[in-house]
């Protein structure tokens, strides 16, 4: 596991690590997504709909994402300004399913397909964004009041965690009104 977090400008934070496409990958992407969040000091109600958005997004990450030998990236953006947000991003190797950004009911009696209208329902805005080739990220956002924004005492550098720590920098840039996605190509479909 490889985590990076980044304070790029007060009070923008970002943070992402690298996961094994495996249930147990998909499991600890919620715990640190909670952890992370918390170390934040954003708010129960926002760390809880990021938990059950990851815990979605990592499943399916894991189960139709899945290629063999290739892990996949969760990554996590906030940005004040106009329009403070949290981005979430779930990015795999595997273009061959790209989720629909109007989900199906599925039929009453199906043991899947209820993942996406989950993440329709916690977030604010989510979509899919393709490229670059064979990379897809899903992503969700989920709106922040001004104050919740992390501040700079909020952002550190690593949490030891069970892998290895790239290094954390500090940059100054001016905060995108919706940050862009982890992979910067590509086409890009949004729903909300």
């Amino acid at each position: 596991m490889n985590q990076r977090i980044a304070q790029l400008g007060s009070p923008t934070a970002r943070f992402s690590v690298v996961l094994s496409p495996t249930p147990r990958g998909a499991r600890l992407a919620r715990r640190l997504v909670t952890e992370r969040l918390d170390s934040w000091g954003l708010s129960d109600q926002v760390a809880e709909n990021a938990a059950h958005i990851v815990a979605e997004l990592a499943a399916n990450a894991v189960t139709h994402g899945r290629v063999a030998g290739r892990d996949f990236l969760l990554g996590l953006h906030t940005t004040g300004g106009d329009r403070p947000a949290l981005r979430i991003e779930v990015t795999d190797t595997h273009t061959g399913r790209i989720p629909g950004t109007s989900p199906l009911a599925p039929e009453p009696e199906s043991e899947s397909g209820r993942g996406l209208l989950l993440v329709e329902a916690f977030a604010d805005r989510w979509g899919v964004k393709l490229g670059p080739v064979p990379r897809k990220t899903v992503w969700a956002e989920l709106n922040l009041a001004p104050d919740q924004c992390p501040s700079p005492e909020h952002v550190q550098s690593g949490s030891g965690g069970t892998g290895a720590l790239l290094q954390g920098t500090e940059e100054k840039k001016e905060p995108h009104p919706t940050p862009p996605p982890f992979s910067p190509f590509g086409e890009s479909h949004s729903h909300g």
